[in-house]
């Protein structure tokens, strides 16, 4: 193994919402239940396939952020924030670090594009101008996300948003590693959020992505996604920077390639794939067999999939389990790499690994150790796929506390 790996991070807190539910209890209550989000879509006129659709976010008002922030994709950070004791857990680490030493670096791919669609469809005839309550910055502006929370959560250090497609938020946990390690900040609020709109919902469609019914990871029959929306936070710090604070799990290990290969297709010999596993493998001086489970990337389509099974199995062959959590949340996107950080972490503390949902027959060629079906175990370490388009691929390890 590797002489060089990376000191662990501990993550102190931790929130989550998605379509099946808000929070880590209602989180694990939905997998252990084998209970999916998805229905079918009815998002402003739309009727093509299922979404993951976060309830109550068109009726939710920000408690906290200025006028200028009030977008769905906001409001999904917002929910979010309010779970888990989060709002308090991050007042407690400004306490002892200072607000200037709190920075944010989050992952989104669609930020608030909704509000700029609907006010288009509003544009004064006369002017062209769209309505005097729109405010790109604070909406559909890809900065607006961590000015949001920052302004919310009073934290006062650096910014970032990564935008890596649907690696965005996985990759986020690398950027506030690279702060942490350089001494920029002393703890990071780490996470995504992504929400419906019509660009992303249409946009797949065009290119034949859009399953016709829930999406089927890892099926022989599988037709493509479903798209869903969440957001996630988590407060990264430095093992034993604060003592008194919890630890709900370490990142031990990442690892992050660029395939280059197509703008939307992944690179079929999964050569970026394999590197990033090994490379989170390494990093954490880990041995292929000390992975306990793996969250795949496994958005449903046939390609994806294949590429994927072939990756896995050829750093772990059949011997470690995994199984796509999509089928429960839909594919949220630059937020499905928090979303499914804090899988890992709920089923780690409760010992439960989902198998994928709606797999009528497992795809008779993958090679990997695919689950269909729940099963209890213990489980210490996890490995997290995200792979994005472009070829942006990053896999993280998470360890139990």
């Amino acid at each position: 193994m590797s002489s060089t790996f990376m000191n662990p991070l501990v993550l102190t807190a931790g929130t989550v919402v998605s379509a099946i539910g808000n929070g880590l209890s209602e989180q694990g209550a939905a997998l252990k239940a084998r209970r999916s989000g998805l229905t079918p879509c009815d998002f402003f006129g739309i009727t093509t396939g299922y979404i993951g659709r976060v309830p109550g976010v068109e009726d939710h008002v920000l408690t906290r952020g200025s006028g200028e922030f009030v977008c769905r994709n906001n409001a999904l950070a917002d929910m979010a924030c309010q779970q888990d004791g989060f709002d308090h857990a991050v007042q407690e680490a400004v306490a002892f670090y200072g607000a200037d030493r709190i920075a944010v670096v989050v992952g989104t791919s669609t930020s608030g594009i909704l509000s700029a669609e609907n006010a288009y469809q509003e544009v004064d005839p006369q002017t062209g101008f769209p309505p005097p309550i729109f405010h790109q910055a604070g909406t559909q502006d890809l900065f607006s996300l961590p000015r949001f929370l920052a302004e919310r959560l009073g934290t006062k250090g650096p910014l970032l948003t990564v935008s890596n497609a649907c690696a965005s938020s996985s990759r986020a946990f690398v950027d506030a590693r690279h702060w942490l390690e350089a001494g920029v900040c002393d703890a990071v609020i780490v996470g995504g959020a992504d929400s419906l709109c019509r660009m992303t919902l249409r946009g797949f469609a065009s290119l034949g992505l859009v399953s016709d019914g829930p999406t089927r990871p890892c099926d022989a029959a599988r037709a493509g996604i479903s798209i869903g929306e969440g957001a996630g936070f988590v407060l990264l710090e430095r093992a034993g920077a604060r003592p008194e604070a919890p630890v709900l799990a370490r990142l031990t290990g990442y690892g992050v390639s660029s395939d280059g290969y197509h703008m939307s297709s992944p690179d079929p010999a999964a050569r970026g794939a394999v590197i990033a596993m090994q490379d989170a493998l390494k990093l954490a001086n880990l041995a292929p067999g000390q992975i306990d489970y793996i969250n795949l990337h496994g958005t449903g389509t046939l390609v994806n999939d294949a590429m994927e099974d072939q990756a896995v199995s050829a750093v772990f062959g059949k011997n470690v389990p995994c199984s796509s959590t999509k089928g429960w949340t839909g594919h949220t996107l630059g937020a499905s790499g928090i979303i499914e950080a804090m899988i890992s972490i709920g089923l780690m503390q409760s010992g439960l690994i989902p198998g994928c949902l709606n797999v009528m027959q497992l795809d008779p060629v993958f090679q990997s150790a695919v689950l269909t079906d729940n099963q209890n175990r213990p489980v210490r370490r996890v490995m997290s796929n995200a792979f994005g388009f472009g070829g942006t691929n990053c896999s993280l390890i998470f360890e139990a506390a």
